[in-house]
């Protein structure tokens, strides 16, 4: 191991009593469980399955959500760990998870948490989603030598350059991994330029991961409450909610009955609007915006509305993942800031499936369009479905190659 992994290491070990705090804080702002915090100081809640563990890691909601797909697959023929480090993925993760899975939440990359979390667990495999990946986690799992591998990876251009300034960090980062699963031909080739090899490009996960869920009963009672137009902003971001609002002034002219319904992207900030809304029991109101401040709903809200907006795209945030949508055949509205995720916006460009829009005005323009015209949302929904197709056995497909590489 490189004198800069040892120096590396140290820090965190001097840090431990700073990050303990640091997690107490956390608690105060509700941004940690009480009850869970220990395991993130590597400390389990509940006892290790006998048997092959496969061990998953997804940093947030929307690896989770990629990854259920494989934890899937992976029924009857191993157990499953998965660790995440938000309260919103833990969340999804206690009501997702199927009953041979369990939940812990990652500790953080402090040596002594990290040997506590992998004494206990003793994973046969280690499979990270996507990019966030931790020095020390990574060099104490090839130090008790578990194979471990990388699936729906994501690598910018930008992040390969800095990679390749950090020669030592980028060896252990990158070569530690049997195989390495990637997103597209984009993040392949930024791979390989830091000389990483076993590189597969099977398509992106996240167009396979399972339809978002939904309850009939509550889809049912929305459209008892909304008997005029609607419209759907969806994983919006604060500075957004400000343009939606002013569109949907805008649009009232035209459409005086018209509800706009916005998803934050994190529900706990819904106690920012005075608008009705879903986690207070609230219904829709004709004219006026809801806010949809509940989680794992957002699938209802896709069947809801034949068209959205999606968040993170009209201030530089990078946007999000426009496929949920699209898959259940609606068109996308989206703003300018989509460097994250480019792939996804050729897709549906090329198809006449996106439209692109740069403040309230070009905004309300999209909307009023969509509203007054059934015939072509209907013809753009069916292309951006058509654009998703196709990836329905990759699941299975990364199950099989996790159980291969396991010991």
């Amino acid at each position: 191991m490189s004198i800069a992994f040892n120096i590396y290491g140290a820090v965190g070990t001097l840090a431990a009593p700073l990050l303990r705090r640091m997690l107490i804080r956390r608690v105060a702002r509700g941004k940690e469980d009480t009850a869970r915090l220990k395991e993130r100081f590597g400390i389990a809640s509940c006892s290790r399955p006998a048997g092959k563990l496969v061990w998953l890691h997804a940093a947030s909601v929307g690896e989770t959500m990629s990854v259920l797909a494989v934890v899937e697959a992976l029924a009857g023929r191993c157990e499953v760990l998965l660790t995440t480090g938000t309260l919103t993925s833990a969340q999804l993760a206690t009501e997702r998870l199927p009953a041979y899975a369990r939940h812990q939440f990652i500790p953080l990359d402090v040596p002594g948490w990290v040997d506590a979390f992998l004494r206990h667990w003793q994973p046969d495999v280690a499979v990270f989603v996507e990019s966030e990946l931790w020095p020390t986690t990574l060099a104490k799992i090839d130090r008790q030598g578990i194979p471990r591998l990388l699936i729906n990876a994501s690598l910018s251009a930008r992040s390969a350059a800095r990679w390749r300034k950090l020669p030592k960090f980028a060896n252990i980062l990158v070569f530690g991994f049997r195989y390495i699963h990637v997103q597209s031909k984009a993040d392949a080739a930024n791979f390989k330029s830091l000389g990483a090899a076993g590189i597969l490009e099977w398509g992106n996960l996240k167009f396979a991961a399972p339809l978002l869920p939904y309850d009939p009963a509550a889809l049912a009672q929305l459209r008892r409450d909304i008997t005029g137009p609607v419209w759907l902003a969806a994983s919006t971001h604060p500075g957004e909610e400000a343009i939606v609002a002013a569109a949907h002034q805008i649009l009232l002219a035209q459409f005086p009955d018209l509800v706009t319904i916005i998803v934050p992207r994190h529900p706990e900030r819904g106690t920012e609007f005075s608008s009705p809304r879903r986690s207070q029991d609230e219904a829709p109101v004709a004219g006026e915006i809801y806010i949809a401040d509940t989680l794992g709903e957002l699938g209802l809200f896709y069947r809801l509305c034949k068209f959205a907006f999606i968040g993170g795209s009209l201030v530089p945030v990078g946007g999000h993942n426009i496929s949920e949508a699209a898959r259940l055949g609606l068109p996308i509205i989206s703003g300018p800031y989509t460097r994250d995720i480019p792939e996804l916006v050729d897709k549906l460009r090329g198809r006449g499936a996106i439209v692109e829009v740069s403040d309230a005005a070009s905004l309300a323009a999209a909307v009023a369009r969509w509203l007054s015209d059934e015939q072509a949302v209907r013809v753009a929904g069916d292309a951006a479905r058509l654009a998703f197709a196709g990836l329905e056995d990759l699941p299975g497909k990364l199950a099989n190659l996790i159980l291969e590489t396991s010991l």
